[in-house]
């Protein structure tokens, strides 16, 4: 392992593996198909990215998030790291350059999304490219049973024809048992290899508050607790009005969300990361890819759709291992609005269907076209055209998504870029014979490398202080070059977009299960009832709850979540409950008794035991039996 070592050292300064990260890469390097399940903070990237390193060859990322992608692909070049990712915003010709660029073997990590995979354009070139390892990130969107499924995922496996020798390294942080299976199931893994770190946290106290006045709770928490944390809300203008709030009460704070200007959100996240800013309210846009060790607290202000969502969001403090807290505060309204968001996550299936007809009459596409186009899309343009509301349109088309027919993708930010589509010389006439943008093209040469071979970001307003010319004079002279074939420049965009994964089809030829649809829906009631089960517990310890849920057996008692602390205000001692505690189970590792039976064993008195019994079974430790009679658990 010494050269993995070296690699990890070399490349991100740290001379030791985390637990579990060596045997999961010795494991990949000895071409076993492996999945890895390490909570969120604990170095899933590290996996793939070091063997990637230490092999011959290419390793292809696959990833469903387009902004995750993107970080990762930025903090490998900050470290001298080839890498590039594919996404929905490039154009053919770019696509083509760097697919080409792999065969060259010009990168070391390839990150793009389960769309790009099975395209006619990929799998060709796929077949000239040497790869040395597949990593599928967010290996839980390929389960059916997953919070986060995605059809998409399933066509990962179809690739493994074109490279029979290259393993599989699945990662995730958040899967059930029956994900697990399924998860490995579908990428066909040669044999079952599984690598588990338990979930967990034993610096992190989890808290639930069932409060009507929250911002002032959230008061309260700031002027405790030290350092810096983070205010979960659930839509984007609740982020500036809680942060304002913050602000008008002395706490340093700022909001974060995805609608935000990259440059904006890149500054709040510095200022953030930096301790300048304390408190980030923030959408669950904020978290990916930031890995801050010493945030104190993580504030749910509004209840999670899932256990795996505020399992994620919550493992974002205390990732230094020293004390932190994961608070969530709530009223009756969010257990009502989190049952009434059925409906609204789950339109009715004619409703599904109109929002797919209107899409093709929107973007005026004809019946039997559309395979792979991408326009830059709208949402709220979209529904305000046909009255449609907002939410349940955005379910719809997840929904569609899910099915097959359409990809939607985030905001996605794409610098300004361009190529020199002229060979060198050629170049060199075409400035001759056209004076007029001889300056800018001299400055484009002088300023940025690589022109001729790749697309390029580029800076128009550094160029117009080149030039002294004004912004938008540097963009008009960029398209008029673009219209004489000289170059090709795709000014910058931000937008969400559609793809259409295959060609329009009739509305009568929409084909959506309802069996399919009911079991989703069905499967979602049942993620929310465990977060509504969550919170409402008042004799469930929160950590054993939770490593329940992501099936560990028998888990402790972490005795620091407000759970385990109001058994102080049972009338008994720490030293009291657990000695009564310890006699119930000990006696039932012998044989299994009646509750009266059990009573009667441990202790004198009567209703100290009937306390701890009660503890025992809100906790798990205990259960019946078919003989209706007390077990361990």
């Amino acid at each position: 392992m010494g050269i993995y070592k070296h690699i990890l050292e070399k490349y991100w300064g740290y001379s030791h593996f985390r637990p579990l990260q060596e045997d999961i890469i010795r494991s990949v390097a000895e071409g076993k198909d492996t999945l890895a399940l390490l909570p969120t903070g604990g170095g899933k990237s590290i996996t793939f990215q070091v063997p990637g390193l230490a092999t011959e060859g290419m390793c292809l990322v696959i990833t469903p998030l387009i902004a995750l992608m993107k970080d990762q692909v930025e903090n490998l070049q900050r470290r001298n790291i080839s890498a590039y990712a594919i996404h929905s915003g490039l154009t053919f010709n770019e696509l083509n350059i760097v697919l080409n660029d792999c065969q060259n073997e010009k990168y070391k990590f390839l990150y793009l999304s389960p769309e790009r995979l099975t395209t006619e354009l990929f799998l060709n070139k796929l077949q000239k490219m040497k790869i040395n390892l597949i990593a599928v990130d967010e290996s839980h969107c390929i389960s059916q049973w997953g919070y986060d499924f995605r059809p998409s995922y399933l066509k990962i496996s179809e690739i493994r024809k074109f490279l029979p020798k290259v393993p599989i390294l699945a990662v995730t942080a958040t899967a059930t048992p029956e994900v697990v299976e399924d998860i490995q199931k579908q990428l066909k893994f040669k044999t079952l290899n599984v690598f588990s770190k338990s979930f967990e946290r034993k610096n992190l106290t989890y808290i639930v508050r069932f409060v009507e006045d929250k911002i002032n709770y959230i008061l309260r928490i700031a002027s405790k607790q030290k350092g810096t944390g983070i205010v979960y809300v659930r839509n984007r203008k609740k982020t500036k009005e809680v942060a304002q709030y913050l602000q008008s009460r002395g706490v340093s704070a700022d909001y974060y969300h995805a609608g935000l200007e990259i440059r904006e959100r890149e500054h709040k996240q510095n200022q953030w990361k930096s301790g300048k800013c304390r408190f980030m309210v923030c959408t669950n846009a904020f978290g990916m890819g930031i890995d801050k060790p010493d945030v104190r607290v993580v504030i749910h202000l509004d209840l999670p759709d899932t256990i795996e969502a505020y399992f994620q969001e919550a493992g974002r403090a205390g990732r230094d291992e020293l004390s932190a807290y994961a608070v969530i505060l709530y009223d009756d309204n969010d257990v009502k609005s989190l049952k009434d968001s059925v409906d609204i996550t789950y339109p009715p299936i004619p409703f599904i269907k109109s929002v797919y007809h209107a899409l093709g009459n929107f973007f005026q596409l004809p019946i039997g076209y559309g395979k792979g186009q991408s326009y830059d899309f709208q949402i709220a343009d979209f529904a305000g055209k046909y009255d449609f509301p907002v939410l349940e349109t955005l379910n719809a088309l997840k929904f569609l998504q899910r099915e097959g027919y359409i990809e939607l993708t985030d905001e996605v930010f794409s610098p300004a870029r361009m190529i020199i589509l002229l060979s060198p010389d050629d170049f060199y006439k075409f400035r001759v014979e056209n004076r007029t943008f001889d300056p800018l093209l001299v400055a484009l040469t002088r300023q940025y490398t690589g022109l001729f071979t790749e697309y390029t970001p580029i800076k128009e307003n550094d160029l117009s202080f080149k030039v002294n010319a004004q912004p938008d004079v540097i963009k008009k002279y960029l398209l008029k070059l673009t219209q004489m074939g000289a170059i090709d420049y795709l000014p910058q965009k931000k937008s969400p977009m559609l793809i259409y994964s295959t060609d329009r089809v009739d509305n009568k030829d929409i084909q959506i299960s309802a069996e399919n649809y009911e079991r989703r829906k069905q499967l979602y009631i049942k993620k929310i009832q465990a977060v509504i089960d969550y919170v409402t517990s008042k004799h469930h310890c929160r950590s054993h709850f939770l490593l329940e849920y992501f099936g560990q057996h028998n888990p402790p008692l972490c005795e620091q979540c407000d759970v385990c602390k109001r058994k102080d205000e049972r009338e008994l001692s720490e030293e009291e409950f657990y000695k009564i505690a310890n006699e119930i189970t000990k006696s039932l590792t012998v044989s299994a008794y009646t509750y009266e039976e059990l009573i009667a064993h441990s202790g004198d008195d009567e209703n100290h035991s009937i306390k701890v019994l009660q503890w025992l079974f809100d906790s798990g430790k205990i259960k019946y039996n078919d003989e209706n009679k007390i077990v361990n658990a």
